[in-house]
């Protein structure tokens, strides 16, 4: 097997909300659109982001109702501190502030409108 392409898709309620929070703070694209449905990607992102609108018949008949949750997407970042301050300075709401796990994992969260936890990280020598 050969993978060409690696994509997420997150169940939301409104799907245009969730894909202008990520295209207007974290710079990705639309790649692709349709009603309730979204394709967002960056060149250095490594996978696609997806957007469903809840209750979409292609979503498998017992998931159709469910929202993303239990779930983030993590972006690993370099200038961990200055992301968290463009953030601030874009208006964005800073759910988790940073913070340095022992294992070495320095991070801090935003949440989109739908709820989606979206963190970025910055791993730091040990």
């Amino acid at each position: 097997m050969q993978i060409t392409a690696s994509a997420v898709a997150l169940t939301v309620e409104d799907v245009d909300a969730s894909s202008a929070f990520l295209r207007r703070h974290f710079g990705f694209t639309e790649q692709m659109a349709a009603d309730g449905f979204a394709s967002l990607g960056r060149e250095d992102a490594g996978m696609n982001v997806i957007y469903l609108r809840r209750g979409l018949e292609v979503l498998p008949e017992g998931f159709r109702d469910q929202h993303a949750a239990g779930l983030m997407l993590a972006f690993t970042v370099q200038d961990l501190a200055g992301e968290e301050a463009r953030l601030q300075g874009e208006g964005v709401e800073i759910t988790m502030p940073l913070r340095e796990e022992p294992w070495g994992e320095r991070l801090f969260q935003v949440t989109d409108p739908n709820g989606v936890v979206i963190e970025l990280v910055e791993w730091v020598q040990q």
